[in-house]
């Protein structure tokens, strides 16, 4: 391990090619930066995800240049259909300034994909098949100076003054950096798979907000939803979130679970085991801020594996996108600085931006996930809240957090004045 090294084979290491990584990448090597994009897998590679998008997460698309038509393969909506206590209820994408009035729905298995190209075609050096096998530190300062890599047996070290770390929730990188998971923030698990089914070209995501622990007479209404969102393509990607919060989170078969809830939908939808077209997978959804420092010794931690997916709703693409947006501009100013006291001085901006961005919202997003854990909360909020059109357009603004800073309505300064009042996560 060395103490100093004048070599460098790129101005950024990029570690992981997900929309965090890909994003970091793309916005760096648009500025002029020599990125390398490192992805262990190879593309088109699978990812347990729901494929749903809000118009957050199109906006990133957009900046990126992302040609998001049904021609170039992806399926917009018009908002979210909420199911729940027996009642149905539309909810348009709300009507905003700052973002795009449809969602988005694309397979991961290639949506990925389209980003990491993004990433190369603005010049970053992507390679595939190579796996990160730990970091480079200086053994005076314990900065990171470059990762250890593998490809196809070689090994390979590779250099460069910074690193940015967007190898998702388990982070092995950010882990070997001393870095772990908070245990007082919420975690998440998603489980989805897909059905062949006549609503494969539903322009609405749909969630059902009513899940069940058994089906005895002490059953539990538990934190979380299930979605159903239609994939243009003959299949529907159909899947649960449950939230940590619950006693019976640790108790739970999530195949039993999703199952027990599909037998309750229509048959003529399709969603019985002759028509599921994958089986059934899960991930973890880290929460809140669920790893910190966000930079530290040369590393900065970006989408899952600092923790950023929203508590409210479990949406992890947008904020990881938006934080590897925010992450190469720090970059690209702390590079323009000439001396090293500088450069510090600009990438401790980082975690103070993030804060300043999601802190208090993801604030709110604890102190939520904290009530709806208790049954009877979630049982009140599911059996009467649908029947409050006005009420559910707030939910809808708030839980998605989409607002217009300026010039918004009375919904839209509530959110911000809360997310504003409560303590950063």
């Amino acid at each position: 391990m060395p103490s100093t090294t004048d070599r460098s084979d790129a101005d950024v290491i990029v570690v992981g090619a997900g929309p965090a990584g890909s994003a970091t990448a793309y916005h760096l090597a648009q500025a002029g930066l020599e990125v390398l994009l490192l992805e262990k897998t190879e593309f088109p590679r699978e990812k347990v995800c729901g494929d749903g998008l809000t118009p957050r997460a199109v906006k990133q698309l957009v900046a990126m240049g992302v040609d998001t038509s049904r021609e170039a393969g992806w399926l917009q909506n018009k908002g979210l259909r909420i199911i729940a206590g027996g009642q149905r209820l539309e909810l348009p994408w709300p009507d905003l300034a700052s973002y795009p009035s449809y969602g988005l729905v694309r397979p991961r298995a290639d949506f990925d994909e389209v980003l990491a190209r993004r990433a190369q075609k603005a010049g970053a050096n992507l390679r595939e098949r190579t796996a990160v096998t730990g970091p480079i530190r200086d053994d005076r300062t314990g900065r990171i100076v470059g990762v250890k890599t593998r490809c196809e047996g070689v090994e390979q070290d590779v250099y460069a003054p910074l690193v940015v770390a967007a190898d998702g929730n388990s982070s092995r990188l950010s882990l070997s950096m001393g870095l772990r998971k908070r245990d007082d923030r919420p975690m998440g698990v998603a489980v989805r798979t897909y059905y062949r089914s006549p609503r494969h070209d539903d322009d609405w995501l749909e969630s059902w907000l009513e899940l069940w622990d058994n089906a005895g007479p002490d059953r539990r209404l538990l934190p979380g939803y299930g979605w159903v969102f239609g994939m243009g393509d003959g299949t529907v990607n159909v899947g649960l979130g449950i939230l940590n919060t619950s006693k019976a989170f640790q108790n739970v078969d999530y195949k039993v679970l999703l199952k027990s809830w599909l037998d309750q939908t229509p048959e003529e939808d399709g969603f019985r085991d002759a028509n599921m077209t994958q089986p059934v997978r899960g991930a973890a959804l880290p929460m809140g801020f669920n790893r910190q420092p966000h930079y530290t010794h040369g590393l900065l931690l970006v989408g899952d594996a600092g923790g950023m997916v929203n508590p409210f709703n479990g949406e992890g693409i947008a904020y990881a996108m938006e934080s590897g947006a925010l992450a190469a501009e720090v970059i690209v100013q702390a590079m323009a600085r000439s001396r090293v006291e500088e450069r510090e001085r600009a990438l401790a901006t980082y975690p103070t931006l993030l804060r300043d961005a999601w802190g208090g919202y993801y604030t709110l997003g604890r102190l939520f996930v904290k009530a709806i854990g208790h049954p009877q909360v979630m049982r009140l909020a599911t059996q009467r809240g649908l029947h409050h059109t006005t009420l559910m357009r707030f939910v809808l603004k708030l839980l998605a957090n989409l607002t217009d800073e300026r010039d918004g309505d009375v919904m839209d300064r509530i959110v911000n004045g809360l997310s504003r009042l409560a303590p950063s996560a």
